[in-house]
């Protein structure tokens, strides 16, 4: 399997990129699930609404900061720096920025933070799982050679899908995270569970990706992952015996 490359469709003379469509869509469709979701969790729908549409664009300029800080010496400009279309954002940038900004935000909407995440995190791995095939497009986060018959063709060489393999992982993370959703025994498992499964995945792909973000000889996606996994697995024993909603039912 080939790119068929980076264009989606051209509107007066303007190529429309299959990244950008694909990373709006999954931004729509995760705000619109989130929305529907709200009464669920005890959260006002229009809430959830205003917290999103502030959290999404500066997720974006988050991702994108945390790529370029990694790679300066690849940007030259300020129009090469704002320049997205042809990919270049940061998953783990994103979501950093968008985890200060939702604490932020619920906190002056008196939302429990804890509860707004638990909410969201399904509907963000299913934006990333759609997100993801971006990188296809533009021949981009893959692996290094390989044999197996599902690999991928970039500059004539088999390799590693590894946008597929993450893209799996997280529409499985957005069905079974939904599904414990609906059965969560504390406020934050959700969240808690959602950092220790994708960072689990991330840990292990990174290996094979050939494009990885460097911390001096370190992998830094992996850092982090192995940061966030401790992290979240201390912070799931702590809430597990302070969170128990079912006290308040």
């Amino acid at each position: 399997m080939q790119s068929p490359g980076p264009v989606a469709f051209t509107v007066f003379g303007i190529d429309i990129m299959w990244y950008g469509v694909l990373i709006t869509s999954a931004m729509v469709l995760a705000t619109y699930m989130s929305y529907r979701r709200a009464p669920m969790y005890s959260i006002v729908p229009d809430s959830v609404l205003d917290i999103i549409l502030w959290t999404l664009p500066i997720g974006v300029l988050g991702a994108r900061a945390y790529y370029v800080l990694f790679n300066m010496k690849f940007y030259h400009s300020f129009a090469q720096i704002i320049n997205i279309r042809n990919g270049g954002l940061a998953i783990h940038g994103g979501l950093i920025a968008g985890l200060i900004t939702i604490y932020v935000l619920s906190r002056k909407k008196k939302i429990n933070t804890l509860d707004f995440l638990d909410l969201v995190v399904p509907t963000v791995a299913l934006a990333q799982s759609i997100g993801r095939w971006g990188n296809f497009f533009n021949s981009e986060a893959h692996g290094i050679e390989t044999n197996l018959p599902w690999a991928i063709i970039v500059n004539g060489q088999h390799v590693h899908p590894t946008f597929l393999y993450e893209s799996l992982w997280c529409l499985m993370l957005f069905f079974l995270l939904t599904y414990i959703g609906k059965k969560r025994v504390f406020k934050g498992q959700i969240v808690c569970l959602y950092g220790m499964l994708y960072s689990l995945e991330r840990f292990f792909v990174e290996w094979l990706r050939t494009d990885s973000l460097m911390i001096g000889p370190f992998k830094q996606a992996q850092v982090l992952s192995l940061c966030v996994i401790i992290g979240c697995a201390v912070l799931y024993r702590y809430l597990s015996k302070t969170n128990n909603i079912s006290n308040e039912r």
